[in-house]
């Protein structure tokens, strides 16, 4: 009897440690700032367009593997970022926002569009516990289709899943 009771202490002991290493990762995503240099910038189509990319990314990791996505509410993002590219300029104090709200990892984004033809997402993506920027992505889009800013969502979605589990 005494056996089987440290068995079952030793294996339940396991399950926790196991736990505790698999625990999802936790992932705080910014909204997207429309950086547009066109001639005719920031239409109200590219601004639905650019507020449609948080939502996208955040399905798009949440279904990529074990993450749990931080909510950062736009008031906060605003008081924290005083000025346009503040944030994404200036990793440390992503990462401090990042920090109030447990993430583990901060997303700071832009939609950089300098022409009708394409545009590019750009992320910083960011360690909060070192503050430092685990790496940059830049992904052209091509068109202002729906479908364009899907796959591109995709694919930088697929980029940090790739880095956050190296």
């Amino acid at each position: 009897m005494k056996i089987l009771k440290s068995t079952v202490k030793i294996l339940a002991m396991g399950l926790l440690l196991s736990n505790a290493v698999n625990a999802a990762q936790h992932i705080a995503i910014l909204n997207f700032e429309l950086n547009d240099i066109t001639s005719l910038p920031n239409t109200p189509q590219e601004q639905l367009r650019t507020a449609s990319i948080r939502p996208l990314l955040e399905q798009a990791i949440s279904q990529s593997g074990d993450y749990e996505i931080i909510y950062i509410k736009t008031e906060a993002q605003a008081a924290a970022n005083s000025s346009f590219g503040y944030l994404f300029r200036f990793n440390d104090l992503a990462a401090k926002l990042g920090e109030q709200f447990g993430a583990d990892w901060i997303v700071v984004s832009q939609h950089s569009k300098p022409s009708f033809l394409f545009s590019y997402l750009m992320a910083h993506v960011i360690n909060v516990k070192t503050q430092t920027l685990a790496a940059s992505y830049d992904i052209e889009l091509k068109g202002n289709h729906e479908k364009v800013t899907q796959r591109g969502v995709r694919s930088l979605a697929n980029k940090i899943h790739t880095l956050l589990n190296k």
